[in-house]
């Protein structure tokens, strides 16, 4: 945004006017609605491992787009499909996890997702600054293809090739994974079981086990996307530009990107000795600490009182705290959590209308947060975002289920109000 807003390094034809750029930024969360959608019917129909391949091929074109782009149109397009993609893979990913992983280890892998967002962020926070537009969607492309090959060579998950009458195919895959014939037939007793289960949309989204699931699960992604932390993230720069300290905000966004990989890195060390949901409550809390600091900064910023000394670190501190507790908890464990919620037969249509159902937050929240600033002010902005974050937290305490240790059926036992919670 700083490059295609910039009058002296143009990229396209003119300078993106705020409106258009708040558009681009925001764009992408409306047609991630449309990759949830689909991926609700790919991921049953076609398996979790090729809607993950599919992402990378219209994340690909996306990018030669932007590449290209020498009209806002164009930039119009890429983004959107670019959100196609991003909405299939995010919806696809904790899916292929779960179904992949041993309920030992399903924690842990499913932060995996963050730590690999968190890199990306890093890689782009640390180059974008400092390269042209063209270099930056060049190395973008570059990314693209090395990261997106070997998803061809991965095994389908289990399920998905039970489900379609591969049994063998399945035990091989289980034995793989498992490095035990036992441990791989058990699991397979237990996908007999649930396959025995066709799936329904009428009957699903009439069980009562599955709303509760959907209500738990689409009242946390709302409320992360009201916490501010998108906002926070895509304006960056912006606010490290209006605190006083020495620290350029190019560098700053570096350090903040470093900080998303570390806290993601260390929830996947955690996640499976402490839980789900002391983690999730800390973040959630720590971010409505955050995000009370920033709103403090800007307070005194409009009352023009003389910040010096720590409050002209208040906001970067506050930054750091928001960005680390989001990537070590919400970030990180959501996709985890949305996976556990749901079993076999329902999980892609649930993650997926969970996610779809945060799409219209998402994209309000991005698209005109600029707007409600300028309305009501930083200070009411950010200090609404904390108390979400602290209402989210209250919430996850009361309502959501452990699911650390868990099999996919205690889980829903547990949602049933036949196991602890």
């Amino acid at each position: 945004m700083v490059k295609l807003t910039n009058s002296t390094q143009i990229v396209l034809d003119r300078p993106l006017t705020q409106d258009e750029a708040s558009w681009i930024v925001s764009v992408l969360f409306l047609s991630g609605g449309l990759g949830f959608i689909l991926s609700s019917y790919l991921v049953d129909s076609i398996g979790s491992k090729y809607c993950v391949i599919f992402s990378g091929v219209t994340r690909l074109v996306s990018a030669l787009l932007f590449i290209f782009a020498r009209e806002v149109w164009m930039l119009l397009l890429g983004r959107c499909i670019n959100g196609l993609s991003e909405g299939l893979l995010v919806a696809a990913v904790p899916v292929y996890s779960s179904e992949i992983a041993s309920k030992e280890i399903r924690g842990a892998l499913g932060t995996m997702l963050q730590i690999f967002a968190s890199i990306g962020s890093v890689i782009m926070l640390s180059v974008g600054p400092f390269v042209s537009y063209f270099y930056l969607n060049l190395m973008y492309i570059i990314l693209i293809v090395f990261i997106s090959i070997p998803t061809v060579f991965l095994p389908d998950s289990p399920q998905f090739l039970y489900s379609k009458g591969k049994h063998e195919e399945s035990r091989k895959v289980l034995i793989y994974l498992r490095g035990s014939e036992f441990l791989a037939d058990e699991e397979l007793k237990l996908l007999s079981a649930n396959n025995n289960v066709k799936l329904n949309l009428i009957s699903t989204f009439t069980n009562k086990t599955f709303l509760s699931s959907i209500m738990i699960a689409a009242f946390v992604v709302v409320s992360i996307h009201f916490s501010g932390f998108n906002c926070v993230l895509t304006y960056l720069q912006t606010i490290l530009n209006l605190t006083h300290t020495n620290l350029k905000s190019e560098m700053g966004s570096v350090v903040i990107g470093v900080i998303q990989v570390t806290a993601a890195f260390s929830t996947m060390l955690i996640t499976d000795k402490f839980g789900r949901k002391p983690i999730l409550v800390v973040s959630a809390g720590g971010m409505a600490l955050g995000m009370i600091g920033l709103g403090t900064f800007f307070k005194l910023q409009e009352s023009e009182v003389e910040i010096t000394g720590f409050l002209n670190f208040l906001p970067l501190i506050s930054l750091i705290i928001v960005v680390y507790c989001y990537s070590a908890g919400l970030g990180s464990l959501l996709w985890v959590l949305l996976a556990e919620l749901f079993d076999d037969h329902s999980r892609g249509v649930g993650v997926s209308t969970a996610l779809l159902i945060g799409v219209l937050p998402s994209f309000v929240t991005v698209r005109y947060f600029t707007a409600v600033t300028e309305a009501v002010g930083e200070p009411a902005t950010f200090w609404f975002s904390s108390a979400v974050c602290l209402v989210l937290a209250a919430f996850i305490l009361y309502q959501v289920p452990e699911t650390k240790g868990r099999t996919f059926k205690e889980i829903q036992d547990a949602l049933k109000g036949e196991g602890n919670s």
